[in-house]
């Protein structure tokens, strides 16, 4: 476990994203909730992130039920930037 905590920042995407869908305000307040606080804590490891492979290695993925977070850690400046939100079908259709 990492000894600093990370902050964390939202892409206007990510954003955009929960503001256009209104049936995402529950998944949301889960993430403010519970995820970011982990995220914070250990952005690396969890029994729901994994790191993805090929040319998306530089993102993770955290599951929250049928949805999927995916984010950046930005190292240097110790921040988790979190990029697109999408179910679970959607999320590997790109």
């Amino acid at each position: 476990m990492s000894d600093r905590s990370y902050e964390i920042a939202e892409t206007a995407t990510f954003q955009k994203t929960i503001q256009k869908n209104k049936d995402l305000g529950r998944i949301y307040r889960r993430i403010v909730d519970v995820v970011y606080p982990l995220l914070r804590r250990e952005p690396h490891f969890g029994p729901n992130i994994k790191r993805l492979k090929a040319e998306y290695s530089d993102f993770y993925r955290y599951r929250i039920g049928d949805y999927r977070l995916f984010y950046t850690i930005d190292e240097q400046n110790v921040i988790v930037v979190v990029g697109y939100l999408r179910s679970r079908g959607e999320a590997y259709n790109r």
